[in-house]
């Protein structure tokens, strides 16, 4: 018998939970397997429809605050439970110790019901009674405190052990615990107001006339922050109004200059944001390359762009780790090269990165990110621009990738980023001249990283 057959007629947002994060455990996109949920169950209450968003990337989020109240309550380590039960748990703890509108008795209840309903009766015993000790005992847990920073942020911020270790060696103590506690928190719900079709203050006018509570982003000119949705959808999604993008990785394309009229190269493009950004920017008076290496990701470039109106972007299938054959050798007037990296900035959005990434992959990506950098710096025209970022903050990944490059790039130079930017901006710089944006600090938008290059003329 399938799991569908199991939870027969009855579709809930515990089910569509339970059933999003077994596929996450089995290497899926929270994300991603959140809309396709969703596209699939397209009648679903809206108020379900909160519910689950919060259940799936709530229990990503705090798995680890979860699992240290968790433990003390089973006979056995969590480790040895079986993974359905461990996922119940993890369901109900975090209805019991996040969600005040959930009477505890009902979050309990529903738990052991979705146990029998996914097939797992011969657990329903062990999770009711782990349950129902958390319930009693959830105002006496002895959680650590800030007095002791390691353990605050691997048990309240839950970070692992190796992430926690990361921000106290790159921030005071007193900066990596409000880091953590941010990493901790829901992202805000971010668009950019798509200029080529209108301007923030008509948009934010049509959310207000829709019943949605919205405010300008404090730094983007052309960011809104969704405070409280309405009933209804956003106005102006079919007609491109928008596009759902995070405050900083607005400032991007602000960063990389970009003028009409110049030839420019987005190098690692999907799903598009900035390069449709960089289209609304030059007032679709410029060419844009947009590469990426997979095809289904070279098409959301082409879909996006084609919603918002940007006609002059090329979507191009292409891995950066070889030189573009179909870019002439220092024909680029400016280049953007967004690069992959941990996504340690963005843990919000994809929770399940600080359970998937390792300290290894810092390392590993950091030597690609070299490997990009070399290449796209080929491209460039004499006296160009070109502008790397990366949503972390590690230092692997950031300045000495700056460093490296410079060092074997000796016709570049790093420019000062403080004689470019507005007034505001410069809270968000360091002494280099770089970008550094903190979810803590930056009205809560996420981590970001960019130092701009120019080359020798």
């Amino acid at each position: 018998m399938t799991q569908k057959q199991r939870l027969g007629t009855k579709v809930d947002a515990r089910s569509g939970a339970y059933e999003i994060l077994q596929r996450v455990e089995e290497g899926g996109y929270a994300d991603l397997l959140l809309d396709s949920w969703l596209n699939r169950h397209p009648g679903f209450d809206s108020r379900e429809r909160g519910l689950l968003t919060e259940l799936v990337y709530g229990v990503l989020r705090l798995r680890g605050r979860l699992d240290f109240a968790l433990a003390p309550l089973c006979k056995q380590h969590l480790t040895r439970l079986e993974p359905g039960a461990l996922r119940l748990l993890r369901l109900g703890a975090y209805q019991l110790l996040q969600l005040d509108r959930i009477p505890p008795h009902a979050a309990v209840h529903a738990t052991v019901d979705l146990a029998r309903r996914v097939g797992l009766d011969r657990v329903s015993g062990l999770i009711n009674g782990v349950l129902r000790s958390l319930e009693r005992e959830r105002e006496t847990i002895n959680w650590p405190t800030p007095e002791t920073p390691r353990p605050y942020l691997q048990h309240v911020c839950s970070l692992p052990v190796w992430l926690a270790k990361e921000l106290m060696r790159q921030l005071s103590n007193v900066e990596a615990l409000a880091f953590g506690a941010a990493l901790a928190t829901a992202a805000p719900y971010t668009l950019r107001v798509n200029s080529l079709k209108t301007d923030r203050d008509s948009y934010l006018a049509m959310l207000e006339q829709a019943g949605h509570t919205a405010r300008p982003t404090l730094y983007a000119p052309e960011g809104v922050i969704i405070e409280q949705r309405g009933e209804g959808r956003l106005p102006g999604d079919e007609e491109g109004l928008y596009q759902v993008q995070d405050e900083a990785s607005m400032l991007m394309a602000h960063l990389l200059g970009a003028k009409a009229g110049e030839a420019l190269l987005d190098g690692c493009a999907a799903p598009g944001g900035k390069s449709t950004h960089l289209a609304a920017l030059t007032d679709n008076q410029s060419r844009i390359v947009a590469l990426d290496k997979h095809q289904h990701r070279v098409e959301l470039i082409r879909n996006g762009a084609s919603r918002l109106g940007c006609t002059r972007i090329e979507p191009c299938l292409w891995d950066l780790t070889e030189t573009p054959d179909f870019v002439e050798p220092e024909s680029l007037d400016r280049i953007l090269l967004d690069a992959p990296c941990s996504g340690l900035g963005v843990l919000r959005r994809n929770p399940e990165s600080r359970w998937n990434r390792t300290s290894a992959d810092i390392a590993e990506l950091a030597e690609l990110q070299k490997i990009l950098l070399a290449r796209v710096a080929l491209l460039l025209k004499p006296g160009g621009h070109l502008l790397y970022s990366v949503c972390t903050f590690t230092s692997r990944e950031t300045d000495e990738v700056v460093d490296n490059f410079l060092s074997t790039h000796p016709g570049f130079v790093l420019e000062n980023l403080q004689e470019s930017v507005p007034e505001l901006w410069q809270e968000l710089l360091t002494k280099r001249g770089t970008l550094r944006s903190y979810p803590h600090r930056h009205d809560g938008m996420d981590a970001f990283f960019a130092a701009r290059f120019k080359k020798g003329a």
